[in-house]
């Protein structure tokens, strides 16, 4: 008989129980084959054996058509920061809609939105700004302005990095070790490692003089884990783009949400561009770009220099609904979020520590794990309230900022582990990220954050011996690994093309 780890065993368990409280979900996944590519349309929503179809949200909860309602800790990641139903926000889109819209021609909206933004992100570096349809639209124009401005070929990103779906950069790719094609842009990318400044210095002492155009970062990785970048990183690399006249663009498409004028204005750095996205349109489809102004002005059409179309930049739907999605997370509700992300953070760490996960020398709930990624040594792992040195990370553990926060695993097995804590949270009718990433939204309660560290902690407690030292098992044994809650009696059909 042929075994597997505890870890794949208890992760089969789950999906077999998944599969048998899903069954609509199921039917409209693979009848969505006949039509879109492995039924999915959006890769980061993919789900083994196959992902929760939604029929509806409403405040912080989202209904599935199976009939399971989740507290939804995902937030769209990061987008949907309202929540599924503010009414405020939906009679601004209805507003927006009595008029008329795509008017092939400007409109108040985008000049009253612009108006808010920059005297918002202003501390940021945005002194002008331009929307976009997405941030991915955001960061590709600003690369591609870099390097007509500058002449040069050459941008400098960062191992965890993800500014878009052609914006991509896993450690993996770096090292030469991805198995599969990029889809990346095809600029003379240079690879760097996240908040390593000696080895950046390196990287960048070797390129040839006056070839660097940009440096791409952010403040704080998104796809890549929740990982802040110091501050200290982030100065070295103003510096650098000062001394050589390359510009930095920050990505702040998520970590502007963290401070009301942006991570950069808090931490006392401004881009020459700075990217926004997710949240900025209230959850409408809509990114933006802004920074110094000799710098945007190039993007004036009556100096007929840089060329920056789209047709929905400015649809009425996004600007609307985004002037009334800045003034409701305004700066009291954004301590307010993340005052609530630092709690459920704490008591995370604490349930980690309580049940020896987190190893001695990390024996506060106020740890703060900062990741200095390496190509030439193993990265290293410090927890940046006592200056100490891990040298390994937990087998899970939590990093984050505020209200951006992300379970992860670490270990040979992190995926299988990841996704088994997926499955987990499901039976406990919370719903995040796959990858761990749990950005709070605005209609999230107390009780929701509760019964998230309380979900949290049973999985430890259940698995903590087999999370410490992975042990094999029998593959007849999988059915006690885990013990899924009974299935719901399901009534509710399906249609074969949905």
């Amino acid at each position: 008989m042929a075994s597997l780890t505890y870890a794949q065993a208890a992760l089969k368990a789950a999906q077999d129980a998944y599969t048998k409280q899903n069954p609509l979900s199921l039917q409209a996944h693979q009848a969505a084959h006949n039509s879109l590519p492995g039924g999915n349309t959006r890769t980061v929503l993919h789900a083994d054996p196959f992902p929760i179809t939604w029929d509806s949200g409403k405040d912080a909860t989202l209904t599935s058509i199976d009939g399971h309602t989740y507290a939804d800790l995902l937030g769209e990641f990061s987008a949907g920061i309202f929540g599924h139903s503010d009414q405020r926000i939906a009679q601004a889109v209805q507003d927006a809609m009595k008029s008329g819209w795509n008017f092939g021609g400007n409109s108040r909206l985008e000049k009253a939105l612009a108006h808010k933004v920059v005297d918002r992100f202003r501390p940021s570096g945005i002194e002008l700004v331009r929307f976009t349809n997405s941030g991915t639209e955001a960061n590709t124009t600003c690369l591609g302005a870099a390097v007509a401005i500058t002449q040069r070929r050459k941008i400098l990103v960062f191992s965890g990095g993800y500014h878009g779906s052609t914006l991509v950069f896993p450690m993996a790719l770096m090292q030469g070790l991805l198995k599969t094609p990029s889809m990346n842009l095809p600029h003379e990318f240079v690879f760097g490692a996240y908040n390593n400044i000696p080895e950046t210095k390196a990287v960048i002492a070797a390129l040839p003089q006056d070839s660097l155009a940009a440096i791409l970062i952010e403040p704080i990785q998104g796809s890549g884990g929740c990982r802040p970048a110091t501050q200290e990183f982030m100065q070295y690399l103003r510096q650098v783009t000062d001394e050589t006249g390359a510009l930095l663009v920050i990505d702040e498409v998520m970590a502007s949400r963290l401070c009301f004028s942006g991570y950069s204005a808090a931490i006392g750095i401004r881009g020459d561009f700075v990217t926004l996205g997710k949240y900025i349109a209230g959850g409408m489809t809509s990114g933006a770009f802004g920074g110094r102004k000799d710098l945007m002005e190039l993007f004036d059409p009556t100096k007929n220099q840089l060329f920056h179309p789209g047709t929905y930049n400015n649809n009425v739907l996004s600007m609307n609904a985004g002037l009334i999605g800045l003034d409701i997370y305004n700066a009291e509700e954004v301590d307010r979020l993340n005052r609530l992300g630092e709690d459920v953070k704490a008591k995370i760490q604490q349930v980690l520590i309580d049940e020896k996960i987190y190893p001695e020398q990390l024996p506060s709930a106020s740890t703060n794990l900062i990741e200095i990624d390496s190509f030439k040594d193993k990265a290293e792992v410090i927890d940046i309230s006592t200056g100490q040195s891990l040298r390994k990370l937990p087998p899970m553990f939590i990093t984050g900022k505020g209200s951006m926060l992300n379970i992860r695993f670490s270990g040979p097995e992190a995926a299988t582990w990841q996704a088994l804590f997926w499955h987990h949270l499901l039976t406990r009718d919370i719903f995040i990220a796959v990858r761990g990433y749990t950005p709070l939204n605005l209609k999230v309660t107390a009780t929701d954050a509760e019964n998230y560290v309380s979900a949290i902690r049973e999985f430890v407690q259940q698995h903590k011996a087999q999370l410490l030292a992975q042990e094999p098992v029998a593959l007849q044994d999988i059915a006690s690994v885990l013990q899924p809650k009974p299935a719901v009696a399901i009534s509710m059909q399906v249609a074969a093309t949905a």
